[in-house]
């Protein structure tokens, strides 16, 4: 898949360079910061001074000075020209003898320094030596052998010789490997060692070899079935190979590409993945490389510099390609680009950004997800793309320039009611796992209120926990999207929540009494509840009436399950409920039990007023001819132990009204109370006949007393039996 990598630019046109000598031609070239020399098929090295400039547009273009000449005078070709910057001498070889020229005004040097029978050379970029002033080249001559040389600015010392299998015709060198290329293969020389390596063969008939250093002890060969090969001074591949034209003349290396030159094309490819990146017509090139970073390449007459694109506009092409793990491998390896630190990480963010919503619009929302929050993205960008979602007073504008080309989300979706309701689903699951991260700072309000607006449409469970929780939404949005959601249980909790309990329990009565309808409600005893921990007293007792009217037994518990750590109030003495509560039969009775047994208050008054009631309710049953006999014999019981157990209410009262009906059991209990023994047990004996109750009052009511007073009742009882008037 192609992508724009490079522009061919003009360095030096035909004029320029050749004038009235039509017949020369560029044989061979070399650069060095701005100075670019060439060299002619008539023995002159020629030195230009390339400015570079950038135009209004962004383009890039040169202008060329020439600043001198030298006719060597051997009428042979330059074969080949290397600049040595650290030494300001320029290396040239030619009819097979490397000489030096000064870089700048292209005389000898006087020393006369020379190296005869030379057929190729290369310099080693990663020098083993340590002297500043001091380059390390090897040479190849028509021997079976490579030589290697120490170059100062007048000197050319030979440090090694090594002998080859076959006449070496083009290499490479990085430390102490070198790579080399003879007449029919490929192979790797440490010149520490001297040991050998053999590669592979390359078809020396139809092409032409191809050694080019792309790394640190690695090269690039051109190998048998147009494939560029890589090669390590171990002799090994670590990379796939590059799939290239048969006839591959000349190649260059500018991270991330490999740029190869045919009879036709320059073609250039990724070392990311191996692919074709682009292709530029070029006919008639001869000379392809890379010098002190700079690209060129030379037909006959004329010097092209192919200029990379910013690998931003580059990013951004494969981006619009929706090509995003394209875009991403190439933005991930842009620092080796040369970008700073700061540079490279806005870029980067910047690109996971865009990707993300390239993502989105592809429905891969689990990539899309990771994109965003490795890239940090504002998630307010992607609220944005869902109108009406952001709160009202929100600030946020879109990034300039914009990271996607969507007005919105119906953009994305086209009416698609399924996508839209997967992509709101997504927003969810986004907002939900950066609330409360690092992402989410300083948006808070933002994040919350969106997700109640999108809970208010499809999740009732997750709305209400947010707002029954400290969270950040803007009342005014929520309060309007709830009411128009019909969540008015939602409502009412966020209104609790911000201290609004009275329009709380407004709400909650609506919906308690079917005004409003909500399924999330839970019903009237979760008023209740609240109730029976609202601490604004007067608001409760507003709404004491209507709880009550709703259920008497359940609504006791807003009195009776106040809050332990509550102070006392003098809205909710005891006597005050117990008098609002008279007109409420069911309700005062549970009350009066809470304060009795629960609270074990030793009241004379509640006890005596519980245990009337206890009598009241079942004489009223016994009254009525339909009520059950479990009914009254639940009412007895409840009756019977609340005499036998309590010991402050007003006996004689209680007696008073029980002798006027045939309630005996309740009568000997009393009579009890009274230590009127003789006449409980006869009403025990002769009234009820049941003995073992008889029996069982003596155990009663001697516990806790001495030996004495149980012997007497056992003795009364006997008495009793012996004595029966009637009971």
């Amino acid at each position: 898949m192609s992508v724009k990598a490079f522009e061919l630019v003009p360095a030096i046109e035909r004029l320029q360079l050749l004038g009235d000598k039509a017949k020369t031609s560029i044989e061979c070239i070399e650069c060095c910061g701005k100075n670019l020399y060439i060299g002619t098929s008539d023995c002159f090295v020629v030195h230009f001074l390339l400015e570079e400039k950038v135009q209004a547009n962004g383009k890039i273009s040169f202008t060329s000075e020439k600043q001198s000449h030298k006719y060597l005078a051997v009428r042979k070709p330059i074969s080949q020209l290397k600049a040595a910057s650290a030494l300001t001498r320029i290396l040239v070889l030619c009819d097979n003898v490397l000489t030096l020229l000064n870089m700048f005004n292209l005389e000898p040097i006087l020393s006369g320094a020379k190296i005869k029978g030379v057929t190729s050379f290369t310099v080693n970029e990663n020098p083993t030596g340590s002297n500043p002033f001091a380059i390390e080249i090897c040479v190849a001559t028509r021997k079976k052998s490579v030589q290697l040389y120490s170059i100062t600015e007048d000197k050319m010392n030979m440090m090694k010789e090594v002998t080859i299998p076959d006449v070496p015709i083009l290499m490479s060198m990085d430390r102490y490997c070198v790579c080399i290329a003879m007449a029919t293969e490929y192979c790797l020389v440490d010149t520490d060692t001297l040991q050998v390596t053999d590669l592979f063969p390359y078809e020396h008939e139809t092409s032409i070899p191809v050694v080019k250093r792309v790394g640190k002890e690695e090269f690039l060969l051109s190998g048998p079935g147009a494939l560029g090969m890589f090669v390590t001074s171990a002799g090994m591949s670590q990379r796939p190979p590059l799939k290239w034209s048969e006839s591959v003349c000349g190649v260059c290396y500018a991270f991330p590409y490999i740029v190869a030159l045919d009879e036709e094309f320059l073609t250039v490819h990724s070392v990311l993945d191996q692919q074709q990146k682009q292709t530029i017509p070029f006919s008639g090139g001869k000379i392809l490389g890379d010098y002190d970073g700079k690209l060129y390449i030379a037909s006959n007459k004329e010097v092209y510099s192919l200029v990379p694109l910013p690998v931003e506009k580059q990013i951004t092409a494969l981006l619009a390609d929706k090509r995003v793990e394209e875009a991403l491998t190439l933005a991930k390896n842009a620092r080796k680009t040369g970008l700073s630190k700061e540079m490279f990480r806005r870029m980067y963010i910047r690109i996971q950004q865009q990707a993300g919503f390239i993502k989105l619009a592809q429905y891969e929302f689990e990539e899309a997800s990771q994109l965003f929050k490795d890239g940090k993205l504002d998630i307010r960008e992607l609220i944005s793309l869902f109108p009406n979602l952001l709160p009202s007073s929100t600030k946020f504008s879109r990034a300039q320039p914009p990271l996607h080309d969507f007005a919105d989300i119906r953009q994305i979706v086209r009416s698609d009611k399924a996508r839209l309701n997967e992509c709101k689903r997504f927003l969810i699951g986004m907002l939900e796992d950066i609330r409360g991260s690092s992402l989410a700072i300083d948006m808070k309000e933002d994040v919350d209120t969106t997700l109640l607006k999108l809970y208010a449409e499809c999740d009732l469970i997750k709305l209400q926990k947010l707002v029954s929780t400290e969270n950040a939404c803007k009342l005014e949005d929520s309060f309007k999207i709830l009411e128009k959601n019909d969540c008015h249980h939602a409502l009412a909790t966020l209104s609790r929540l911000h201290g609004d309990n009275e329009s709380a329990l407004q709400i909650w009565v609506k919906l308690s009494d079917g005004v409003l309808q909500d399924d999330s409600f839970p019903g009237f005893e979760f008023v209740f509840n609240f109730l029976s921990v609202l601490s604004e007293h007067d608001l409760l007792w507003r709404h004491i009436d209507w709880a009550l009217r709703k259920d008497q037994e359940k609504a006791v518990m807003i009195f009776t399950e106040r809050p332990a750590t509550e102070t006392s109030s003098e809205r909710l003495r005891p006597d005050d409920v117990i008098a609002f509560l008279s007109s409420y039969p069911k309700a005062i009775i549970r009350y009066l039990e809470f304060l009795v047994f629960t609270k074990k208050l030793e009241k004379e008054k509640y006890h005596t007023h519980l245990a009337v009631l206890y009598l009241d309710a079942v004489l009223q049953l016994r009254k009525e001819s339909q009520s059950e006999k479990t009914q009254q014999d639940l009412a007895r019981s409840k009756l019977r132990h609340m005499l036998q157990t309590s010991n402050l209410y007003r006996v004689q009262l209680i007696l008073g009204k029980v002798k006027e009906t045939d309630m005996y059991a309740e009568c000997a209990i009393l009579y009890g109370k009274l230590e009127e023994h003789d006449k409980a047990l006869r009403i025990l004996v002769y009234k009820l006949q049941d003995y073992g109750a008889a029996e069982n009052y003596c155990h009663v009511n001697s516990l806790g007393r001495d030996k004495t007073y149980r012997r007497r009742l056992f003795q009364i009882l006997l008495g009793v039996y012996l004595d029966p008037l009637e009971g």
